[in-house]
């Protein structure tokens, strides 16, 4: 039987992998979505922006160097797998960069952690769920991220 993948271990461990390899990153995605919302999001891996301009060279090495393992390598993002079997994926996009120099810090179990700010993280869903060769799957669930993120949070006690 295998151990079921850790997503705050896999954050944690790719937050600090980064700084020690002085890549300005930010936690972006359906983690960042839930975390802005105050709402679970569900999400299938770590979404991590991480800064053009510290080299992708740089933050793909010092993922490496901390034993994740690169699972593929795109245009656009890096994708690696956490030793807990969790995905972790980096986004490589100029116009996150200035989101990441602006990003805020979040303190989780004792580590602190950067997160692009609610503003940018709309920003960047808007952009996404615009791009007319992404996914529709992935273009609603963008949608959707933005309405979650605009306050349109489900009430527990609400029926349908």
């Amino acid at each position: 039987m295998q151990p079921e993948p850790d997503k705050l271990a896999a954050l944690i461990d790719t937050a600090r992998a980064l700084e020690a390899g002085g890549v300005p990153y930010a936690l972006i995605g359906g983690l960042a979505v839930g975390i802005h919302a105050g709402v679970p999001r569900a999400t299938i891996d770590v979404d991590v922006a991480a800064d053009l301009g510290g080299g992708r060279g740089r933050a793909i090495q010092a993922l490496e160097r901390a034993s994740f393992a690169k699972t593929g390598e795109f245009e656009h993002s890096v994708n690696f797998r956490h030793a807990s079997g969790e995905p972790v994926q980096l986004a490589f996009d100029p116009e996150f960069d200035p989101m990441i120099a602006r990003a805020e810090r979040l303190d989780l179990a004792g580590t602190s952690i950067a997160i692009v700010r609610k503003e940018d993280l709309i920003t960047m869903k808007r952009r996404a769920a615009a791009d007319p060769t992404r996914r529709k799957s992935k273009r609603l669930r963008d949608e959707a991220d933005v309405e979650l993120l605009l306050g349109d949070v489900p009430d527990p006690d609400e029926g349908w």
